[in-house]
């Protein structure tokens, strides 16, 4: 009989992963630099770029060996603008990002954009989360965000938590079965939920954080929207802001986080659930959030993106990001994936709020495999465990 040949995909996500494949072949050490921009393959999408531009673009990336899909109107110029799809490997892309630089103008712009986009990944996200006296480390683990909501009207919980002590007691026990931070809410924001006074919301946060700050010794976060609650909450102790309109609603509040020197988790939020490019406007929007932020003076060593499953999204949305999470990781940031719970689970299952447990690990155990970094979570010593195995499996 004679040799059987053995062949196999690998999948390389990333220039790590390229650069140890190439290591485990036995490769000189000097070769692998240049073998490695070779091994990892990319598709990149530039969104509303110049008929002229994008003919260029095409033509240099097939000069190269790879290949870009643009609109049929390109051709003829019978359109002005048309989004690219990249095809190529790191390689490519680097010639095509020295072509076009040496070319100025708007090339050279898109050269820019093109280099910091492989810049990101090759960095990796930062090394830690920093949110007041607070330093997570990131990459080592997947931490695990405890859902505190002292509101009469959540859609898990509402009204459980009311009684400061009871309150204080729930957090205590979240810690003790493996939280590590613990997310502080006063106003509801399931669909349909009424809105609460400014200084009702402090009234409900702010004792509870003060305590917490002082009893506990995880990262207290708030849940909010608004400047004002965010200030009293970070003077009371917590150290990182949940906001889920990703400090749009309220602009201020980004000054404020950066004067407090705060974490901030910028969540992508829709007044409607209409999406011509679901993926692209949820990272233009999230896009936007960041640049508040720096402009505040925020660090990206203290900034957190969410893609917002279920805030202005239909079931099918949120099925589609949670298969396309990787995306989120254009930013090179820290993600949070919330979806304990939510009603996506229940509707998938048919089930009620309190029997969706298995519901929720699914969409943790898919998450991390993906990408996320922190799973805000009702279900903490259940959650923590599945965190724990899935790490195991993911994280080397």
């Amino acid at each position: 009989m004679g040799l059987m040949i053995k062949a196999r995909i690998i999948y390389i996500n990333d220039m790590h992963e390229a650069q140890d494949e190439i290591r485990k072949i036995g490769v000189d050490a000097s070769g692998i630099p240049w073998l490695s921009p070779k091994a990892l393959f990319l598709t990149i999408k530039l969104e509303g770029i110049s008929a002229f531009a994008a003919n260029i673009i095409k033509q240099e990336m097939l000069g190269k060996g790879g290949d870009a899909a643009v609109n049929r109107g390109v051709a003829n110029f019978s359109i002005e603008r048309s989004d690219v799809l990249l095809m190529g490997t790191y390689g490519q892309y680097k010639r095509l990002i020295y072509k076009l630089g040496v070319q100025g103008g708007g090339l050279k712009q898109i050269a820019d954009e093109l280099q910091g986009l492989l810049e990101r990944p090759s960095k990796r996200k930062p090394r830690y989360f920093e949110c007041g006296k607070y330093r997570l480390p990131m990459g080592e683990k997947t931490y695990v965000m405890g859902i505190l909501n002292i509101t009469p009207d959540s859609f898990s919980d509402g009204g459980m938590y009311l009684k400061l002590d009871s309150a204080v007691k729930k957090a205590q026990e979240m810690v003790q079965c493996g939280a590590d931070i613990i997310d502080v809410g006063g106003e509801s924001t399931r669909p349909g939920h009424k809105p609460v006074d400014v200084f009702e919301e402090i009234n409900r946060v702010v004792p509870l954080i003060e305590r917490l700050s002082k009893e506990l010794n995880v990262p207290i976060s708030v849940d909010t929207s608004k400047a004002l609650v965010a200030d009293k909450a970070l003077s009371a102790g917590a150290c990182i802001v949940n906001d889920v309109w990703g400090i749009q609603r309220e602009p201020a509040i980004a000054e404020t986080i950066a004067r407090h020197g705060a974490g901030v988790v910028v969540m992508h939020n829709s007044d409607n659930e209409e999406y011509n490019d679901l993926m692209g406007e949820i990272i233009g929007f999230l896009r936007k959030s960041i640049k508040i932020a720096e402009k505040a003076g925020i660090m990206r060593e203290n900034m957190i993106v969410d893609p917002g499953i279920g805030f202005g999204k239909k079931l099918e949305h949120n099925l589609e990001i949670m298969r396309r999470m990787k995306e989120l990781g254009t930013f090179g940031l820290p993600i949070l994936l919330g979806t304990s719970r939510k009603s996506m689970i229940g509707n998938i299952l048919e089930l009620p709020v309190n029997e969706r447990l298995e519901g929720t690990s699914a969409t943790v155990t898919l998450g991390i495999a993906n990408g996320v970094d922190i799973v805000r979570v009702h279900d903490v010593k259940e959650m923590t465990r599945v965190v724990r195995m899935t790490d195991a499996m993911v994280r080397v």
